[in-house]
């Protein structure tokens, strides 16, 4: 590293020492945001340190990140993309290629997965032609169920897709079980429940593949960005190529001729010895990251610890300090899991003497962020109308999370103070509409 690149450095330490110390709470007028990122000093130093190299592709952050994912998500492969969006669609649709043979997904297949959720863990199920058989959850954890998915499963069930509900885990391993006992392919979306466990063991190590997503309002942040992973080496190098244009070259960025064979193959109709670096062997995408973003993930990966920790303390106070008010279901972790709570859930409860709308804008205008679980039932959004589906049993919960459940949030920037504002804002809306009798 040059002088001049470390005084730089040094000058953004600097910098953000002085913007940290500008920050202050001032209840009522500071937004309390629902999720964000929380970024240290050395995350903005990655961020710098990588422009000044001009890292501006995916290169050794990107390759480095993923080993680190690696050992962290304690799976053998990790492929860096650029959203937990594209993860989903990237690991639903390696599930398709000829590569797997006739066990494959093929169009028609129906794939069970959770109503009330993000619009991008059933996405992918109809954007491969295949249909997404809905069941409903539990209100209080928001997860479904092993019973509800057995019921599900038809003759024509060929996987499962579902999303560990705000960092609260659903029950992995009876599900995982499942699909192993029905010959069903399992995708565990990741993306709200990193560093979350179920039993003994982390979510994202049940299924054939996980994702996790970096969006700012997740466990850590990349600012954009997420991941697949797998066990499955053979898996993996489906998704690599999918996610790299669908080249059936394998060589890391900047590498070449790695198998040593660039120039003396054949694929297809192609002419003996065509350049393997531009052979494609699946209609792929480009998804990638870049190391500008990788840079940042390897800061903010050393901290998840203490995010989860933070967390976990933030949600815990909520918990306590709302114990009891009338009115609302608060939330709990679903048995033999220990969450790493993405938000704090609540329910306002049917005999309640107001309703979601009206608590919502009291926090809102109190400059509380709030947000809904998601899309709620997605059966009930506009895109999914006219769009293939099955739904197994009632989707009643669903539609009570869509009427009536918001969320608040728990991430690491929010201080005690923040927290105990929340409190005592909602439990001053309560007591307004369940005053005490007068003696």
């Amino acid at each position: 590293m040059s002088d001049s690149q470390d005084l730089i450095l040094e000058m953004v330490r600097k910098y953000h020492r002085e913007k940290e110390q500008q920050r202050r709470f001032v209840p009522g007028e500071t937004l309390v945001m629902p999720s964000g990122a929380d970024l240290n000093e050395d995350d903005r130093v990655a961020l710098v340190e990588a422009a000044l190299n001009l890292r501006i592709a995916s290169g050794p952050s990107a390759l480095a990140l993923e080993r680190e994912l690696g050992r962290r998500l304690q799976r053998r492969k990790v492929h860096l993309t650029n959203s937990g969006s594209s993860a989903n669609l990237l690991a639903l649709t390696a599930l398709t290629q000829p590569e797997i043979g006739d066990d494959r997904l093929r169009p028609g297949d129906e794939i069970v997965t959770v109503a009330a959720g993000f619009p991008t863990t059933v996405n992918p199920i109809l954007q491969n032609q295949m249909v997404p058989v809905f069941v409903d959850v539990e209100l209080g954890t928001y997860n479904t169920t092993a019973e509800r998915v057995a019921e599900a499963i038809g003759p024509r069930t060929r996987g499962i897709m579902i999303a560990h509900a705000l960092g609260n885990p659903f029950p992995a391993a009876e599900v995982a079980q499942l699909a192993e006992e029905h010959g069903l392919f399992f995708v565990e979306d990741n993306c709200d429940g990193v560093d979350a466990r179920y039993g003994d063991r982390l979510t994202g190590t049940f299924g054939h593949f996980s994702t996790v997503s970096f969006y700012p309002a997740h466990h850590m942040t990349m600012g954009e960005g997420g991941c697949v992973t797998t066990d499955r080496p053979r898996l993996a190098r489906i998704v690599e190529s999918l996610r790299d244009w669908g080249r059936d070259c394998w060589c890391e960025p900047g590498a070449c001729d790695t198998c040593g064979k660039r120039y003396i193959q054949q694929f297809g109709d192609l002419p003996y010895g065509y350049d393997h670096k531009y052979t494609f062997s699946h209609v792929g995408y480009n998804l990638k990251t870049t190391d500008l973003q990788a840079a940042l993930g390897l800061s903010q990966i050393q901290r998840l610890p203490e995010f989860g920790a933070a967390r976990s303390r933030n949600w815990k106070r909520l918990r306590e300090g709302l114990d009891g008010l009338p009115g609302l279901l608060l939330p709990e972790p679903t048995p033999n899991s220990e969450p790493n709570w993405f938000g704090f859930i609540i329910t306002v409860t049917p005999d309640a003497p107001f309703d979601r709308d009206e608590i919502v804008a009291h926090l809102e205008d109190r400059r509380i962020g709030t947000r809904m679980l998601f899309a709620g039932n997605l059966t009930r959004q506009p895109a999914y109308q006219d769009r293939p589906y099955r739904v197994s049993g009632s989707l009643t919960n669903s539609d009570a999370i869509t009427e009536r459940t918001f969320w608040i949030g728990v991430f690491p920037g929010l201080t005690d103070e923040m927290i105990d504002y929340m409190i005592t804002t909602i439990q001053t809306f309560i007591t307004s509409r369940h005053p005490r009798p007068t003696t």
